[in-house]
């Protein structure tokens, strides 16, 4: 009989196949380590099992969750790459509350309410979508998959949602578009070349992009200490076409400013400088409807509105920028009593359950982007990790919601979170 293989041992760019009967079973324990179990001859220190059957049909366990795909991201990826991702600023101290913070709010069920039938669906700025998660933004996805964002716009348009592409993404935009099925918005920088960053908007726009996602809380990069540690840089061999409409501006050298050099890149090229009235220019020269992403203040949620912006989204750039800010969900209930009916309200960072996505709809979400939770997926298995990431959230949005005595979107309400 033919040697059966698995892929356990996949890293960056390699796939080594290991026949079945020489691999190993990780499991993940209860308290999110990692137990191996020998079932036949490694490498290293690690002794052949005694009960060890040649060939017998071994399968690696399932993921069932977003935090064991993230263990096995970090077991697949290399550390660096994966710390550009994973990291935050200086002591992450935001980065992890982010997390913390939905463990500290309590849903009240409500009971006899019918929810043999449920409905995930919503619409969002009116375009429709089969959840309210909406898939971040993410810089240089290309360090983890050859086919950059292409894997990802094809597991979330089978999916039904909607995808964000990053000016420093790697796949250009027309492409993006053109692999997708249903709307992809398109994160901007601001430049201190406005004529560049207007052309790239119009670009953006004759693709086919829906929205416009607007930076707020980055006129400079916070120090990623990861990043510093690593020296993290481009690769050679990677470039971002769509940071100008034609996709030529050179990424400036490091210029030694104690930063990793990618910080000092960005620092060189992005404008300092924006006020409010920045919005009002860039809806001047857009028709797509602009979101402000990076809000953690009411008053600066109801600036942006007044300016133009469609709407806000609550966020600290993943504990990536201003450390000590607060968890996102925590600034989400001012800002949206703050819009109201205004414009859309979206919330990202920290979202790792379906739990977390009616808890931040009940105070106030119209949707939830996540972005990490892609990272891992498309590390751990391409298109169909992400897939996957993207069907666990769905399946426990609608088990929360079942067990909450929610039929629909529109009936996640602010009296889960204090009943009267």
């Amino acid at each position: 009989m033919a040697d059966e293989y698995s892929t356990c041992g996949e890293r960056l760019g390699t796939r080594a196949l290991i026949p079945i009967h020489d691999v190993r079973v990780r499991m993940i324990g209860a308290g999110g380590g990692c137990l191996s179990r020998q079932l036949g001859p490694t490498c290293g220190r690690e002794r052949r099992s005694t009960n060890h059957r040649p060939r017998a049909i071994v399968r690696q366990m399932p993921l069932v969750n977003l935090a064991e795909y993230e263990v096995r991201a970090r077991e697949i990826a290399e550390g660096s790459t994966l710390d550009y991702y994973d990291g935050g600023s200086n002591d992450e101290i935001t980065l992890r509350e982010n997390v913390a913070a939905f463990g500290r709010i309590t849903l009240y069920p409500r009971a006899f309410r019918g929810v043999g039938e449920r409905d995930t669906r919503t619409a969002i700025l009116g375009m429709p979508a089969s959840t309210p998660i909406i898939v971040a933004p993410v810089a240089l996805i290309g360090m983890l998959h050859p086919d950059g964002e292409i894997p990802v716009v094809r597991a979330a348009s089978k999916a039904g949602s909607i995808v964000t592409l990053s000016t420093f993404s790697v796949t250009p935009i027309e492409d993006v578009v053109a692999a997708a099925v249903g709307p992809v918005w398109f994160q901007l920088y601001v430049y201190k070349d406005r004529a560049a960053s207007e052309a790239l908007v119009q670009r953006v726009e004759a693709a086919g992009c829906t929205a416009l996602e607007l930076t707020a809380d980055a006129p400079i990069l916070g120090r990623r200490e990861r990043d510093v540690r690593n020296n993290f840089a481009l690769p050679a061999d990677l470039w971002a076409p769509n940071l100008t409409a034609d996709g030529t501006l050179p990424l400036p050298e490091s210029h030694g400013g104690g930063g990793s050099p990618f910080a000092d890149a960005f620092d060189m090229l992005v404008d300092q400088n924006l006020t409010w009235d920045d919005i009002a220019w860039l809806t001047s020269v857009s028709n797509l409807p602009v979101l402000v992403k990076g809000i953690l203040r009411a008053d600066d949620a109801r600036r942006a509105i007044d300016a133009g912006a469609a709407g806000v989204i609550v966020s600290n750039h993943g504990g990536r920028q201003f450390d000590t800010a607060p968890a996102a969900i925590d600034a989400l209930r001012p800002i949206a009593d703050a819009v109201g009916d205004r414009g859309a309200v979206i919330v990202d960072g920290g979202i790792r359950r379906g739990a977390d996505v009616v808890k931040a709809i009940a105070m106030g979400a119209g949707a939830v982007q996540i972005g990490r939770p892609i990272v891992w997926g498309l590390a751990v298995d391409g298109e169909k990790g992400v897939a996957d990431v993207l069907g666990l959230l769905r399946e426990e949005l609608d088990l929360a919601m079942a067990l909450a005595g929610c039929r629909s979107i529109s009936e996640i309400t602010s009296d889960l979170l204090s009943p009267d």
